[in-house]
């Protein structure tokens, strides 16, 4: 007598739609431009060789990069400095940041969950993913969250067989 045992998988049959943020990952090296190495004896900024370093340097290196402009040095910077460098990379730069690579990763990120449209998971049961291969800023988390929690039935963090609930709608 042959016995048959059906393997019935859970976790396909469950309904849970599984988010992985890995998918929204933004395309693009991610650089640091240190606006100090423009500094007057690493102090201040002056404005005529400034100038003359925006008209001449070649922005072209920035092209299809997301640049994240600081000033490491404690320094007199003027705004409008920080401006001028946005201004000369913005026909070549993916994107642009004032900010260290942590703020512009959360930039990136909430620009592109920004393109989601929460309908498509209305009222559905979601697993946000959450380890990977691409290290996801917590402000993408916090960003998915807001921007499902009031169109899901459920949001859940972790991997479909194993989940940590975030948020369940009250019927």
């Amino acid at each position: 007598m042959e016995i048959q045992e059906n393997i019935i998988n859970k976790v396909a049959s469950s309904g849970l739609i599984s988010l992985n943020l890995e998918e929204f990952y933004p395309k693009g090296e991610r650089i640091i431009y240190d606006i100090k190495d423009n500094l007057f004896h690493g102090l201040m900024l002056r404005e005529k060789d400034f100038r003359e370093f925006i008209k001449t340097y070649d922005w072209s290196v920035f092209k299809d990069k997301n640049v994240a402009i600081i000033c490491s040095a404690d320094a007199i910077v003027p705004t409008w400095a920080y401006m001028l460098l946005a201004n000369r990379m913005k026909p070549y730069a993916n994107e642009i940041v004032f900010g260290d690579l942590n703020t512009l990763e959360a930039i990136l990120f909430s620009k592109a969950l920004a393109k989601i449209d929460p309908i498509i998971y209305a009222n559905e049961r979601v697993v946000v993913k959450g380890c990977g291969d691409i290290d996801i800023p917590v402000s993408a988390y916090v960003e998915i969250t807001n921007l499902l929690t009031p169109v899901v039935k459920s949001i859940m963090f972790g991997e479909p067989c194993s989940t940590v609930p975030v948020y369940k709608r009250k019927d």
